[in-house]
């Protein structure tokens, strides 16, 4: 895949899947603008290690809107124009309806959806309105297999990520007439800093057991489903979503 002359910005770009999807980029020719909200140090760390020049990282709470705004207008200010736009930073909150608070389950549900649907939301719609400007571009949502399968113990992100997918295909409808091509990747279990614990844990061995493969998958993986979305001649794979969960759960 060439991504040469490309200018890509990815959420939640400084760890996990989104460092494995901002490498993959650089090293196919883009110039990538990483969005972190607090993590300073990771975020330099990835940058270090993206092949090419022009990079950038930027600090933003994705959650508040005038946040998201900003993120793609300081992208713009620097690169001059968008082509594409991974939408990957999201929270997962524990609140259990059997031991939760009302109060603590409010603030899950708020936290979650403002992070994990309505960031994405602004991204989109401040992305779009420049793409629809400059003749088109390419928009991918990470969602989850949660959105699919639900999730009991974290039932606002499974909420939130089922709704990502349904904006997902919302807009490739409406974006296609623009040249605007819009696709999601929702992957399983991925091997991050952020499952480390419960993968090295006393869950670990049942947690790999659920693919037959005995595995979960690799940040590059769920990597190279994006930039499969994202590249030339997959325009009409628009409104598609891939899993990436190594037939952990299987759907209609």
């Amino acid at each position: 895949m060439d991504f040469s002359n490309k200018n890509v910005l990815i959420t939640g770009g400084s760890r996990g899947i989104g460092r494995a999807v901002a490498i993959a980029f650089a090293k196919e020719g883009a110039r990538v603008a990483i969005v972190f909200r607090s993590n300073r140090k990771a975020a330099a760390a990835t940058l270090e290690l993206l092949q090419g020049t022009g990079h950038t990282a930027l600090q933003a709470d994705l959650a508040i809107a005038s946040e998201a705004e900003r993120a793609v207008d300081e992208t713009l200010a620097e690169f001059k124009r968008l082509d594409i736009v991974v939408n990957n930073a999201g929270i997962g909150i524990y609140h259990p309806l059997e031991s939760t608070s009302f109060e603590d389950w409010q603030t899950a549900w708020r936290k979650t959806l403002d992070t994990n649907l309505l960031g994405p939301a602004n991204v989109c719609f401040c992305a779009a309105r420049h793409m629809i400007a400059s003749g088109g571009g390419r928009i991918v949502n990470i969602t989850s297999r949660g959105a699919f399968r639900g999730e009991p113990t974290k039932p606002a992100y499974g909420a939130s990520k089922a709704a990502l997918n349904s904006l997902t295909q919302s807009l490739a409808v409406a974006l296609a007439p623009h040249k605007i091509f819009v696709g999601a990747v929702a992957p399983g279990f991925v091997n991050t800093e952020l499952t480390a614990d419960r993968l090295n844990g006393p869950e670990g061995e049942e947690i790999r057991a659920q693919s037959p493969f005995n595995r979960v998958a690799e940040p590059e993986e769920v990597a190279h489903a994006v930039l499969f979305l994202a590249s030339t001649g997959a325009e009409f794979c628009s409104g598609t979503i891939i899993d990436v969960n190594g037939a952990s759960y299987l759907r209609s």
